[in-house]
């Protein structure tokens, strides 16, 4: 990762793109973004490609989501990834399986910051995607785990959506939008998770 985090004397963001250039969005996430469960072209990602045609805003969306995948994991294969993709912008979504594997939250905070200030090196824009634990694990786990993604997105300054599943798992109707494993949302629940990420990613695109 050295050579990707490299110093560049540089701000976050301050790769600005350049006019005329098409955005390229590298989502690199867990099995919430890799639509695990799901038909091909349901998950959230398939429906962020259509919103942006829809829109008529030409971008190209490389879903790089591998189900069961750590931030340690993600950290390890984004040097490549951004090698290969030259992404303008990074959804980064990991987390959650840290947590569902009793990680120490610091090396989760830790390997998300490398990631972002990786790909914040090589010229894109970054967009943090929050994830929660269930209150089992402890109201302390809870809070610290939850604070990780708004405190790398301010270290960092990138941007930060707080909760994925925000109106899914906390909503009223959170028992028929899971899978049976209760652990990853079904296709009703994606067009949601899209319009949590959406706001964000869209003032990143400059929209």
């Amino acid at each position: 990762m050295g050579a990707v985090l490299g110093s560049t004397g540089l701000s976050p963001g301050a790769f600005a793109q350049a006019p005329g250039t098409k955005p390229v969005i590298l989502v690199v996430g867990d099995s919430l973004s890799a639509e695990y469960g799901l038909k091909r072209g349901e998950g959230w990602v398939p429906l962020l490609e259509k919103r942006l045609a829809d829109q008529k805003i030409a971008a190209t969306v490389v879903n790089a989501s591998i189900s069961g995948d750590t931030t340690s994991g993600g950290r390890a294969r984004l040097a490549s990834l951004l090698k290969q993709h030259k992404p303008t912008h990074v959804v980064l979504e990991l987390g959650g399986n840290d947590a569902l594997r009793g990680l120490p939250i610091q090396n989760t905070e830790d390997n998300l910051t490398q990631m972002t200030k990786a790909a914040q090196a090589a010229g894109a824009r970054v967009l943090i995607v929050g994830m929660q634990v269930p209150p089992n694990y402890g109201g302390d786990y809870l809070q610290r785990f939850e604070a990780i993604f708004q405190k790398v997105a301010t270290a960092t300054k990138a941007a930060v959506v707080p909760f994925l599943l925000h109106g899914v798992a906390d909503g009223p109707d959170a028992a028929n939008l899971f899978q049976p494993d209760r652990i990853h949302p079904v296709a009703a629940a994606q067009p949601r998770m899209l319009d949590n990420v959406w706001p964000e990613l869209k003032k990143l695109l400059g929209r």
